[in-house]
């Protein structure tokens, strides 16, 4: 009753709320007769705590017997976990956790983690993307990958494949996936000591912390799992981030996703700029 979060099911709701949806749900299947079988505020508690994640629902089962029977409830309270997306009643599980508040959230967020999309692999291609990501997540994991002249689309595509698989594979602990293109960002690759190594490269910032981690292995899908592996359980140095602030970042445009074109006027344009003494680049930039 009142302003709980815990939703109340029956048999004309149940399919349209819960199976219908693509939330996750927890069910109770109660009986208020029994003392210690009633929603109680651990379960109440946990809805709050769970809200916008999983949805925590009741059905009293002894007015709904249909329901209960339908998932197979023979004590009470008996719990029923429902995954994200299209679900019929066959893809109901058990609930094996703890029953206070804390361990029904601890299972739920697990849950929760397990089924969420995998984080989107963004281009620093402003300011506000190293911030937003960086700041939001515990850690977010930037690499450099070649130009796109020393490494096209086919090369560079298979780089970012293989760190999209590995933001599937750590999506629990919900870092932050960025890349950028060699020399694209001078100041961020001067800040993560990066530019001395060759391409691709990568690193690991808290920037909580402002200390970040390189990558010294080999670039390829063993070789950062292993480095985020160790990254992951708090082993493997690190050093604090040169300016202890997270670096400038300039506007660039987004990859298109092609090669790089070879013979356009404007790339040689480009070229002659990158030659010229910096702050005269300066100047024209501002004007």
């Amino acid at each position: 009753g009142g302003k709980s979060d815990v939703i109340e099911l029956d048999d004309s709701n149940f399919e349209e709320l819960v199976l219908n949806s693509d939330d996750l749900w927890l069910v109770e299947f109660f009986a208020p007769g029994a003392a210690t079988a009633k929603p109680g505020p651990h379960w109440a508690k946990a809805a709050t705590e769970l809200k916008g994640k999983v949805k925590l629902g009741a059905v009293d089962a002894t007015v709904h017997q249909g329901l209960a029977s339908q998932y197979d409830v023979k004590g009470y309270p008996t719990i029923k976990f429902f995954p994200a997306g299209k679900k019929d009643r066959h893809s109901a599980e058990e609930y094996n956790g703890g029953r206070t508040a804390d361990d029904i959230i601890q299972w739920a967020s697990d849950k929760a983690a397990e089924s969420a999309p995998a984080p989107e692999l963004l281009q620093v291609t402003k300011e506000s993307v190293l911030k937003d990501v960086c700041e939001d997540s515990q850690l977010c994991v930037i690499s450099v990958l070649p130009h796109i002249y020393d490494c096209q689309s086919e090369c560079r595509q298979g780089y970012l494949d293989v760190l999209k698989r590995l933001g599937e594979k750590y999506k629990r602990n919900r870092w932050g996936w960025l890349w950028s293109e060699a020399m694209a960002q001078p100041k961020l690759e001067e800040a993560l000591e990066i530019g001395g190594f060759g391409y691709p490269a990568l690193a690991v910032l808290n920037s909580r912390k402002m200390k970040y981690s390189l990558l010294r292995g080999s670039f390829s899908y063993d070789g950062i799992n292993e480095f985020l592996r160790e990254v992951a359980v708090g082993r493997g140095s690190s050093v604090p981030v040169k300016g202890a602030k997270l670096p400038e970042v300039v506007s660039v445009e987004p990859w298109d996703g092609k090669d790089a074109k070879m013979d356009e006027p404007e790339d040689i344009d480009l070229s002659d700029v990158e030659l010229e003494p910096e702050d005269k680049g300066k100047e024209r930039i501002e004007l």
